[in-house]
């Protein structure tokens, strides 16, 4: 008979501490995995009677249809049902059942050796508050992880998040991992789906927690149907999620190029055409480069608004930075910088006029007209957006006091 249509009785000597505080707590997530689930669990009960871990098997179940529930509960574990679906969720459902100081998660596909256990646990004993495991030290054994998984879609991840957020994981997807209770309870995690793997280790980097790695292997699952891994979706997931949580990539650092270039650009083309080899560059790039400084400035706001807001909201740790821009940059200064950018506009915009009615405001010269009238656009509706931007700014530091 096959393991999914089976209950395995628990093996003698095989038991679940009964204790209400366990040292450990190895969670499992669940989603019709009965092919392989008695295999991990088994082999984390052997691991923590071997290595004498006063600790407890959590599954935490996600609405699987198969046998699973039965298979696990017949083993001794404590099962969680878990309503709300998605892999971050499961997760977040089944730490808040664990009893244990200490947390472990794999998944229960067969894919990771639960023997790996005390090194996580050694780790969390000398104080470090994350363990992640890395299979690309470790070792990932034919057939366990997709080309596209390996050599694309983990390294590039794991590169962005190492150069957004100075993570010094080197395996931001890895399942295998290993924290404390009350280092989850700070990090207030909230993403429901695969991107829950990269907001813990992104969550525990930027509030400094003490995170260390283990070198883990990847073995192929034992499953006779697809992962419920989608890898473009829940790829994009993942980017997207570090987008957000990167104002400085997704708004500031593509802003401040914008306006760079486009200052740059308009102050070599305001006193006249130029030449690149046979191309004549005029006020028709002049007016490019005013957009790309509007445009620069309005990610930088973004940027500036989206950190307060993340962080007001607990979605990011408190940035002395900010506090620094509260005390030194007041609504006074932003009206008066906006006033006097507008001010310019307005004399530049009556110098405009006052060319055209020397031509009895008839026909004019564009390529002379426009290079007065466009600097001129530029400043007023620059003034009128540091104004706006900020009143808000002072709204959204209302919303932090």
């Amino acid at each position: 008979m096959s393991t999914a249509t089976r209950t395995p009785a628990a093996p003698k000597g095989v038991h679940f501490t009964p204790a209400s505080s366990p040292e450990l707590s190895v969670l499992m997530p669940c989603l019709n995995e009965a092919e392989t689930l008695a295999d991990c669990v088994l082999q984390a009960h052997e691991v923590l009677l071997q290595h004498n871990i006063n600790g407890e098997i959590v599954i935490a179940d996600n609405g699987s249809t198969d046998n699973s529930q039965a298979i696990a509960a017949g083993l001794g574990a404590r099962v969680v049902n878990v309503r709300d679906r998605g892999y971050g969720s499961a997760i977040m459902g089944g730490i808040e059942a664990a009893r244990g100081k200490f947390v472990v998660m794999a998944d229960a596909d067969g894919s990771y050796n639960f023997n790996d256990i005390p090194l996580f646990l050694k780790q969390l004993r000398a104080g470090f508050e994350l363990v992640m495991g890395n299979r690309f030290r470790g070792g990932i054994e034919a057939g366990a992880m997709p080309a596209l998984h390996r050599y694309l879609g983990n390294p590039m991840l794991t590169g962005i998040g190492n150069l957004f957020f100075h993570s010094p994981c080197g395996d931001f997807n890895c399942g295998l991992r290993a924290f404390s209770k009350t280092a989850y309870s700070r990090m207030g995690l909230r993403t429901t789906g695969m991107e829950f793997a990269s907001e813990m280790v992104v969550k525990a980097t930027l509030m400094g927690l003490k995170v260390a790695e283990v070198p883990t292997t990847l073995s192929p699952d034992g499953r006779n149907r697809p992962p419920h891994l989608r890898s473009w979706r829940d790829g994009w997931r993942n980017l997207r999620f570090m987008l957000l949580y990167s104002p400085r990539w997704l708004f500031f650092y593509p802003g401040t190029l914008l306006m760079l270039v486009g200052l740059l650009v308009g102050a070599w083309l305001l006193p006249g055409p130029r030449r690149l080899g046979s191309i004549t560059l005029d006020v028709h790039s002049l007016l490019f480069a005013s957009m790309s400084i509007l445009v620069g400035f309005q990610a930088i706001a973004f940027a500036t608004f989206t950190k307060i807001f993340a962080v007001t909201q607990h979605l990011l740790p408190e940035d002395p930075r900010l506090t620094r821009l509260f005390s030194t940059i007041k609504l006074e200064t932003g009206l008066v910088t906006g006033g006097l950018l507008g001010l310019v506009g307005i004399v530049m915009s009556m110098l405009a006029v006052g060319t055209w009615s020397t031509h009895h405001f008839g026909s004019l010269d564009p390529i002379r007209t426009l290079r007065i009238v466009i600097p001129a656009g530029l400043c007023l509706t620059l003034g009128v957006e540091i104004v706006l931007a900020s009143f808000f700014l002072s709204v959204l530091g209302l919303v932090r006091n």
